[in-house]
């Protein structure tokens, strides 16, 4: 039986700032594209990936659909593609929304006859005027746009983004805003707007502790105008709810932390962590957040990650928890193999710190891979996924599966490690297994019994001993 997990892509895939589609009868995801052991963000070009609204399971590749040299400003191939979003205009076409890198801050707009196909340049946002949205002595800093067409057929535009510290209060003219745009997709109807309040401005708005940070995506659900956007916080997407889409938003909560963190609630964060970009969007039925993470010690390589959530009668999102089984509708079945590069929650004794070599050094778990950077292009085989540098103290969270029919587990492992895997579900008790390993330089696959489990339960594997353990994979029998 085919199952998907997060990251729903395959784990060679890196694309985060996932903007979800519905269009026609398929689910389209546009984002930016990391590279495995990039050292900036979003070096690869965008590609595409669908599937069938039917069957959030079946994810096809969709290719490559826009190259950042087909950007004019961009030919020497020297700049990114950061966060896209993508909008069927009222002629039909599919329109790119994006911004380069942060050193060229202004929007540029590709076109495209079907979804996935491949786009060509077609312009930059300005004014009547040709004056050039970010390049004008008036505007703030333009970043990560979001389109939406109301039912009206108004075009909305958002953009912005704002500080994350006092520190950078004032630095750079940034804001959330959002204007109009003419049916020509390019040109400003209505002058930019300040929108959501930022760090140093939300005093008395209820947006404090969650400002705005980037990340703007817009949604009409109900009668309800709802932007979901990245806080300062970093690791949280928000949301922020209207009865109209150009402003009077107040704000509404966090949707889901990439650290699963929930404001109000005491604990610590359950992996090291970055920033969040998506979207969330109507799928045969349901409401889903996309959101990313970050693996590799890096904040340059992350990944796609899905979650259902529910919109309660007064309009409200409670937020969710991260799992493995995000679009699988329901607990992964136990059988059969996984990597453990579809963990949710690592972490070890150390309290989980910003995703990056000088604040992780070695004393944290990660997730990475055994090969470089791969796509379908590539050729070969592509890489396999698992967990680096375990320690005593490594936990390793999997939500959630149906254990029902498990009698045996088996796991691949390798390092200097001398020690005991606890499976359990929960990670300070409740044994199912207990699994000791050895040193081994090769991967090397060790078997225990299941103690007996019946429903839907968290698994961990919990790492007590001397020395580091990678961590390939799990299978069930």
């Amino acid at each position: 039986m085919k199952q998907v997990y997060n990251p729903y892509l395959p784990l060679w895939e890196y694309v985060p700032d996932g903007e979800p589609h519905v269009f026609g009868d398929r689910i389209y995801i546009y984002g930016s594209h990391d590279a495995f052991g990039g050292k900036k963000f979003c070096p690869n070009d965008y590609v595409c990936w669908s599937a069938p609204v039917t069957d959030l399971k079946d994810w096809r590749y969709e290719g490559v659909i826009y190259r950042k040299t087909q950007d004019p400003r961009m030919a020497d191939g020297r700049h990114e593609l950061w966060a896209p979003d993508v909008v069927q205009g009222r002629d039909g076409r599919f329109y790119l929304y994006y911004c380069p890198d942060d050193k060229i801050r202004s929007i540029g707009v590709a076109v495209c006859d079907t979804p996935a196909g491949h786009y060509e340049f077609y312009g930059l946002v300005k004014d009547a005027e040709g004056g050039v949205l970010g390049e004008r002595r008036s505007d703030t800093i333009a970043f990560d746009p979001g389109v939406f067409i109301d039912d009206d057929g108004e075009i909305y535009l958002y953009s912005g983004n704002g500080p994350r510290t006092e520190k950078e209060i004032g630095r750079e003219p940034k804001a959330s805003v959002v204007m109009t745009l003419c049916d020509d997709m390019l040109t400003i109807k209505t002058e930019p707007e300040k929108l959501l309040p930022l760090l140093g401005e939300s005093k008395g708005t209820g947006f404090e502790g969650h400002e705005f940070f980037e990340a703007s995506s817009i949604r009409k659900i109900r009668g309800r105008y709802y932007l979901i956007y990245s806080s300062i916080t970093n690791h949280e997407l928000c949301y922020a709810v209207s009865g109209r889409p150009d402003g009077g938003f107040r704000y509404g909560g966090v949707v889901v932390s990439n650290c699963d963190l929930f404001p109000g609630k005491e604990g610590r964060p359950l992996n090291c962590f970055g920033n969040n970009h998506g979207g969330l969007e109507y799928i045969n039925g349901k409401y889903y957040i996309f959101y990313h993470r970050e693996t590799n010690r890096s904040i340059c390589s992350r990944q796609g990650g899905a979650e259902e959530v529910k919109i309660l009668p007064d309009g409200s999102i409670p937020q969710v928890e991260l799992t493995s089984c995000g679009l699988n509708g329901g607990p992964l079945r136990a059988k059969g193999r996984f990597s453990a590069g579809i963990a949710c929650n690592l972490y070890g004794k150390v309290t989980p710190t910003y995703s990056h070599p000088m604040a992780m050094m070695r004393r944290h778990p990660y997730i990475t891979q055994d090969g470089p950077d791969w796509s379908p292009e590539s050729g070969g085989e592509p890489p396999r996924s698992y967990i680096a540098n375990g320690k005593d103290g490594l936990v390793a969270g999997f939500k959630y599966f149906d254990l029902t029919e498990a009698k045996q587990i088996a796991v691949r492992v390798r390092g200097i490690a001398r020690g005991t895997l606890y499976v359990r579900t929960d990670p300070e008790s409740g044994n199912l297994a207990e699994i000791s390993v050895n040193p081994s330089r090769r991967w090397k696959v060790y078997k225990a019994a299941l103690a007996p489990c019946t429903g839907t339960q968290a698994l961990y594997f919990c790492y007590k001993g001397k020395g580091k353990i990678d961590f390939m994979d799990f299978c069930f029998r």
